[in-house]
């Protein structure tokens, strides 16, 4: 996750609005105590999206091949989303009660274009923003009042926030990094070696994933938009030849999951830690006496390496068993 970055300016207006309202810095602390860098929230935001491309039934992996109507319903879900997440209390006139105070909750794939109701005027609003090709995401706190808006022009006499009054927002984390949609920042050759066409073909897409995409961290929703079939997870898993772990070990590929075991391989080996979900893929060979400036992690007895791109790699070793509890996220 990126640091939160907070200027010079930034830090007068958190000042400001401190001794102003006090209620936006209790849902502030209170947010950050849940969630100190942000990791819950950025994936909350990228499930969500995942749940809204479905990818397990319609193959998409781009925000802008949605309907209309599934963009108009992506703040509905991030509001429900994060209230389950977090637990927050229902409001009264409002979404949540956050540390007892009420807070509507307003996302927007356009930055700046919340749609603010007329009935909002007066409360705190959680202002969200991700996008999924630029990989960021931002939230902030506002008290919204009538002059900060433009005029409700459109049917439902709703309101955004004027440019020149965005700096009263009060930004939580801005521009945090959204876990990346790996498909669709893909090369199209590359993407198109993946998404296999047709029937019966999850098994291979799921392969040829991760025979291409290596040192990445990789969602579940990923492979699960490439398998298109209810039971994705175990198209990865050992068992039946054809899956992709054992499949590709031959090639000198290991897949490595969100296990404390395999978390640990991956910080050995100098590369991305899966998190929650995740998998990163290598290609890794033997360590040898060149290899002395890399990173090495011990695997099935031996040590072995990243083989860097035109390098040979070795039949991949066997990694641990991986039957202790998958990290997970602090709970409120």
């Amino acid at each position: 996750m990126l640091p939160i970055e907070i200027t010079a300016a930034s830090n007068i207006t958190l000042s400001e609005a401190s001794r102003r309202d006090t209620e936006i810095t209790t849902v502030r602390d209170r947010l950050l105590q849940l969630d100190p860098d942000g990791r819950r929230f950025a994936s909350v935001l990228r499930n969500t999206i995942d749940q809204l491309l479905n990818g397990e039934a319609t193959g998409r992996y781009d925000w802008s091949t949605l309907f209309k109507t599934e963009k108009t319903h992506a703040g509905t879900l991030v509001e429900i989303n994060l209230q389950r997440e977090f637990m927050f209390d229902d409001g009264d006139a409002t979404d949540y009660r956050i540390a007892g105070i009420q807070v509507d909750c307003k996302y927007s794939q356009r930055f700046g274009m919340w749609m603010i109701p007329p009935e909002a005027q007066g409360h705190l609003c959680l202002l969200v923003w991700a996008d999924d090709r630029l990989s960021r995401w931002s939230a902030g706190l506002l008290r919204i009042e009538q002059e900060w808006l433009n005029g409700g022009t459109n049917r439902d006499m709703k309101f955004t926030v004027k440019a020149k009054h965005r700096d009263k927002i009060i930004w939580i984390w801005r521009d945090a990094e959204l876990p990346e949609n790996v498909l669709l920042h893909l090369d199209e050759a590359t993407r198109k070696r993946i998404l296999i066409p047709g029937k019966n073909k999850g098994q291979a897409r799921v392969r040829e994933l991760f025979r291409h995409v290596h040192g990445k961290r990789i969602s579940r929703g990923v492979v699960r938009t490439a398998a298109q079939q209810l039971d994705y997870m175990a198209r990865v898993r050992e068992g039946d030849k054809g899956r992709a772990r054992p499949a590709l070990r031959s090639e000198g590929i290991i897949i490595l999951g969100d296990y404390q075991s395999h978390q640990a391989v991956a910080r050995a080996l100098g590369g991305p830690v899966p998190d929650e979900g995740e998998f990163v893929a290598h290609r890794v060979a033997r360590a040898r006496p060149e290899h002395h400036d890399r990173p090495q992690a011990a695997i099935d007895g031996d040590y072995w390496v990243i083989a860097r791109p035109g390098e040979d790699a070795d039949p991949a070793p066997r990694l641990p068993e991986a039957q202790e509890s998958r990290a997970r996220a602090v709970s409120p």
